[in-house]
């Protein structure tokens, strides 16, 4: 008797604990339209392709894409406007399970390796090592770790945050203690920063200085009133010795703040979103007066990025 009654306290414990602190109840596919970059766009791409649709999967929201997205639309009856929203991208992912070889497992591989920072061959088989890499972020995510990828699987994937690549063109900087735990964003602005920094490489000043991002699943950043959202990054000014990424950071007072550098560099964050860059905010009155910026209180020393799309659950975010 006692035996069964410590069960069923357990048994009611359990039921009113959350099955994971990482579960992602306000899980949602993020809308891609064009002018977005990156893993979402990549995987809808070969999405497209599972169904038929002839376009490149090159991670980049263009022409071809919008018009491979409005013939998708036509043929499930869904509103034909060449943007990928939460009822699109639920009409595009199949599920999928081991075994299977085709463009969807490829969409599947390029947001497994994305997310979960993994170098799975994008070759279209849903291997063991797939398999396993699905049960991880199931697993991850507390949803049903069966290695089915389903409309749950596939909604969480997509949701979740992107690292960026500090092989070139980044220097992880950690202005306000929080580390590289901070460094995560939604896949879109990720692909967008790493963009404009290949870009701005071409002119010979030094790597672009990132700072903080957000959590790899949102929340609060000591330091910040925002990032919350994975679509607010900080990046450091431009100094004229090239040094910003070993010298330290400035404002654009300081001696060794490079202007003109910083405008390029700004110019290339909006060359790489068109329609996606919502503000920059950074206290030069000069780029100010230019449209480039905006004035915002304690952003003297840093330039904020905050990108947004179409369609967001948080209108804060929408373009």
């Amino acid at each position: 008797m006692r035996r069964a009654l410590l069960a069923l306290i357990v048994l009611l414990i359990t039921a009113l604990v959350p099955a994971s602190a990482q579960a992602y109840a306000n899980a949602f596919f993020p809308t891609q339209s064009s002018g977005n970059r990156g893993a979402d766009v990549q995987a809808i791409q070969f999405l497209l392709q599972y169904a038929g649709q002839a376009v490149d999967a090159d991670g980049v929201f263009g022409a071809t894409t919008v018009t491979a997205a409005k013939a998708f639309q036509t043929a499930k009856g869904l509103g034909v406007d060449g943007i990928v929203g939460p009822q699109t991208w639920g009409a595009l992912a199949p599920t999928i399970r081991s075994g299977d070889n085709n463009a969807a497992v490829k969409a599947l591989q390029v947001e497994l390796n994305s997310k979960r920072r993994l170098s799975l061959p994008v070759d279209g088989v849903f291997s063991t090592a797939v398999h396993d890499a699905v049960v991880s972020f199931q697993s991850h995510a507390g949803i049903g770790a069966d290695g089915i990828v389903g409309p749950v699987t596939w909604r969480n994937l997509a949701w979740h945050y992107d690292y960026p690549d500090f092989s070139n063109n980044f220097c992880d900087q950690d202005p306000d203690g929080n580390g590289t735990a901070a460094n995560w964003a939604a896949a879109a602005p990720i692909a967008q920063i790493e963009a404009a920094a290949r870009s701005f490489a071409g002119t010979n000043q030094g790597q672009v200085p990132y700072g903080d991002a957000g959590f790899e699943h949102g929340g609060d950043i000591p330091g910040h009133a925002s990032h919350d959202n994975g679509m607010d990054i900080d990046i450091w000014p431009i100094r004229t010795d090239n040094a910003q990424c070993t010298a330290g950071r400035i404002t654009w007072e300081s001696a060794t703040y490079d202007r003109a550098a910083t405008r390029q560099l700004i110019q290339a964050v909006r060359a790489a979103a068109p329609g996606h860059v919502k503000y920059i905010w950074f206290n030069d009155p000069t780029l100010i007066n230019e449209g480039l910026t905006m004035n915002w209180p304690a952003h003297d020393n840093h330039l904020h990025v905050r990108y947004c799309e179409k369609v967001h659950p948080n209108s804060t975010y929408v373009c």
